[in-house]
């Protein structure tokens, strides 16, 4: 019988780790954004959920000063 091995690794908080992200990088805030420039959720980019929302904030600080474009 064939071994299955099929689990996927729990995705790791990169705010919990150490990196930083702020609002005037977006490239770095690019990365929590898909195509279409919309915050993708905290399954898609393996954020905790109080990381999640600092990210939120700091996306649409960054969209406010026209860092970054609003969704299309």
């Amino acid at each position: 019988m064939a071994e299955f091995n099929n689990r996927r690794r729990k995705k790791v908080c990169m705010m919990c780790t150490g990196k930083t992200v702020d609002y005037k990088d977006p490239e770095t805030l690019k990365r929590y954004t898909n195509e279409r420039y919309k915050i993708v959720s905290r399954r898609v980019s393996g954020n905790c959920a109080k990381h999640q929302r600092y990210i939120a904030t700091q996306i649409k600080r960054a969209r406010a000063i026209a860092l970054m474009p609003y969704s299309k």
